[in-house]
């Protein structure tokens, strides 16, 4: 009888193991899950109206205000991994959202001013530096998208290393993290109205 127990502890604890591993393998890499048709589609169609880049834009900001919820209140490993993968994520998307816009862009410019030169057709090119908010999260380059994640990174880091003693400020940056995200289907629900089109909700629907 004690044998037979043994050998069912044997059998129990691998399997306990390994599926508290996928369990923390699919909260890590879940979220991620439904952008990879939507990059895809992109990328195959050399389109990306579909898909707004404010979507990109609210999950930035909210996982980057989760990591830094992190070191005033810790909370599961895996969660904390998920949201590096979801920044790497959002960035790929801007990668190649507007690396497809621009060309886009460009095609459609010559076809319209043949002739105008290349000089000319640079000449509407937005960039972040401009600190024009009329064109904010519409610039012309990728770049533009990193100086300003690492700005807003760099500023709410050091409020947070000044504050980090504060609770009611730690629980405020929790509050911020979990509404930002919660406000995630605002930007592509509007894209969507202006399209008068549902392309683009695959994502959206399959993250919820």
């Amino acid at each position: 009888m004690e044998e037979s127990l043994g050998s069912l502890e044997l059998f129990v604890l691998p399997v306990g193991k390994l599926a508290s591993w996928t369990a923390a393998a699919a909260m890590i890499f879940g979220g991620m899950l439904p952008y990879i048709p939507q990059y895809r589609d992109i990328k195959r169609t050399q389109n990306a109206e579909g898909f707004s880049i404010y979507v990109c834009l609210v999950l930035l900001v909210a996982n980057i205000l989760r990591i830094l919820f992190w070191f005033g209140r810790y909370f599961e490993p895996p969660l904390l991994l998920q949201s590096i993968i979801m920044i790497i994520t959002m960035l790929v998307m801007l990668k190649l959202c507007t690396a497809v816009r621009m060309t886009n862009e460009l095609t459609t410019r010559r076809r319209a001013f043949s002739d105008s030169n290349d000089e000319e057709i640079k000449t509407s090119r937005k960039f972040f530096l401009d600190f024009d908010l009329q064109y904010f999260w519409l610039w012309s380059r990728f770049i533009d998208y990193i100086q300003c994640v690492l700005t807003f990174t760099v500023v709410a880091a050091y409020i947070t290393y000044l504050l980090i003693d504060s609770s009611l400020f730690v629980e405020t940056l929790g509050f911020f993290a979990v509404f930002t995200e919660a406000m995630l289907g605002t930007p592509q629900l509007y894209r969507n109205y202006e399209n008068k089109s549902t392309e683009g909700m695959r994502a959206l629907q399959e993250n919820q």
